[in-house]
């Protein structure tokens, strides 16, 4: 058995080298997003292998016992001059590498070397594709620079009861306002009540949290959900949870109080005695009888009347706190993910920019490695970085790439958002956009696909509707002309004379040019 003060020894070295092998992770200036989060990565397993060497460290201090005995053996030893415990272990390390004769005698070393080794795109092509932590993310979220939420659109789309189905953007901006109240609050409660809510919701709160974890692997997010549930616990029992404290007051602490009668074969509640006794005859509930008597399940309802209700039975008690848990939980994770929200927002509007061809090419140029550093003219790498530009209020970049003056960002009203709906619902920011795109491609192919002229007349018209009622009064009060485009064409003939399309094609058929 090793002494306990050499196992000591060897954990406090092992723990200065993990720690200075931390020192040079966190010292590093990352040129790219990749770089960056893979030594966040890197940082978390020094610090996890850190935390569990403290830990046996602490165990091994905490036995005072065998701590003892070990400095007994040598004190009381060394003091008769008795070199025999020095040389008995001596013994023990000499037959440890005759019988291992390749132990590497400073592998914790070589393994921190090879753990901190960055290695070079365009040197080492054989490791393309070893990033293990490129495997943590899908295509969608870019190495962890936006969020996929596309299968959680198609479940929250399809909830019942949900009315207007929202669009993958207007689904963003849904979860977006989760920084000013619980996230969902739109809903009703009645769809908040349902089983397939509680599927939604809980996928929902997985991914966020799997998300924060993987994009941000040195922040504690167990504990912070930890302390969130916790107080989720307090506000449910005193019922302070926002948009769930009428559900649960309306439900009855026995399940016995709600109005109309309960069929058990039909699991079916029914309002009036009329309509619950015209349905005795039904097939269904003939089946649903002779179902329930052949699986031996008790006809009657557990509290012996025909008022109670299965939705406020335990399990959908149950489920209906953990719908309003996983509703908490998802509203404290948006909170600290809206940078990414507002990121992956951008990203899509700017896809649905793109064609096929556009995005095929970035995928292309993705897939690149980044660009060397230059190098200056005797060789040695250029040591002046461009400054990071200082942009906190995103405003827009001028002629020289840095960011315009806010005085001139409020004189032009940049910050005022224009909505097009003929453009398919755009936001142009800033009076000049606004009134420079009537004239553009996008509201010129919306005008078209609306069976409308792009002319004066719907200038400052950026409603579907509106632009339909303004075509319709122009008809009414005669002007024909501006949808009639062949009339405001003109042809010449080989003469020289000039003719409007309608005129020229009357002349040709006559024979007369």
């Amino acid at each position: 058995m090793d002494s306990v003060i050499e196992v000591q020894r060897q954990t406090h070295e092992e723990v200065e080298r993990l720690e200075r092998a931390l020192y040079t992770l966190l010292s590093r200036n990352p040129t790219t997003h990749e770089v960056k989060l893979q030594n966040e990565h890197k940082a978390s397993q020094v610090l996890d292998r850190i935390s569990s060497r403290v830990a046996a460290l602490n165990g091994l201090y905490s036995d005072e016992t065998a701590r003892k005995e070990d400095i007994d053996n040598l004190t009381a030893k060394s003091q008769q001059n008795d070199l025999s415990e020095f040389y008995s272990r001596l013994v023990k390390i000499q037959e440890h590498y005759n019988k291992y004769p390749d132990a590497v005698v400073d592998g914790l070393e070589l393994e921190l070397d090879a753990f901190l080794y960055e290695p070079d795109p365009e040197a080492d092509e054989d490791l393309e594709g070893e990033d293990p932590i490129s495997l943590m993310f899908s295509g969608e979220e870019a190495y962890g620079k936006y969020l996929d939420l596309y299968a959680n659109h198609s479940a929250y789309n399809n909830l019942k009861n949900l009315g207007k189905r929202p669009g993958y953007l207007q689904y963003l901006d849904l979860l977006m306002n989760a920084q000013f109240g619980p996230v969902h609050r739109e809903l009703s409660q009645e769809t908040r009540a349902t089983k397939d809510y509680e599927t939604y919701i809980r996928t929902l709160h997985s991914y966020l949290s799997s998300f924060s974890k993987r994009t941000q692997p040195l922040v504690d997010v167990d504990s912070q959900e930890k302390t969130a549930g916790a107080e989720f616990d307090v506000k449910w029992e005193a019922g302070e949870i926002e948009g769930w404290g009428e559900s649960k007051a309306k439900a009855p602490a026995n399940g016995s109080e709600a109005p109309g009668i309960w069929c058990a074969p039909c699991q079916k509640n029914y309002s009036k005695q009329t309509v619950y006794d015209a349905h005795l005859t039904s097939k269904k509930h003939v089946k649903a009888t002779a179902k329930m008597a052949s699986s031996g399940e008790p006809s009657s309802n557990p509290n012996g009347n025909g008022s109670d209700h299965p939705s406020h039975g335990p399990s959908t008690r149950s489920r209906f706190r953990d719908a309003a848990y996983h509703t908490h939980m998802a509203t404290f994770l948006l909170a600290s993910l809206v940078g990414f929200l507002n990121d992956t927002k951008s990203n899509v509007e700017r896809r649905f920019s793109l064609t096929a061809r556009e995005r095929e090419q970035e995928l292309l140029e993705q897939a690149k490695p980044p660009p060397a550093p230059p190098a200056a003219a005797d060789g040695a790498p250029e040591e002046e970085e461009e400054e990071r530009i200082y942009n906190p209020l995103k405003l827009p970049l001028g002629w020289d790439g840095k960011p315009i003056p806010y005085w001139l960002y409020k004189l032009h009203g940049l910050g005022v958002e224009y909505r097009c709906e003929i453009c398919s619902d755009h936001v142009y920011m800033g009076r000049k956009n606004f009134d420079r795109h009537f004239q553009e491609s996008r509201h010129a192919f919306g005008m078209r696909a609306l069976g409308l002229p792009n002319t004066k007349h719907f200038h400052e018209i950026t409603r579907i509707e509106d632009a339909l009622a303004l075509a319709e009064k122009l008809k009414q009060e005669g002007k024909h002309e501006i949808f009639e485009q062949e009339t405001m064409e003109e042809l010449e003939d080989d003469e020289g004379n000039v003719y409007n399309r309608k005129t020229y094609e009357d002349l040709k058929k006559q024979g007369l040019i």
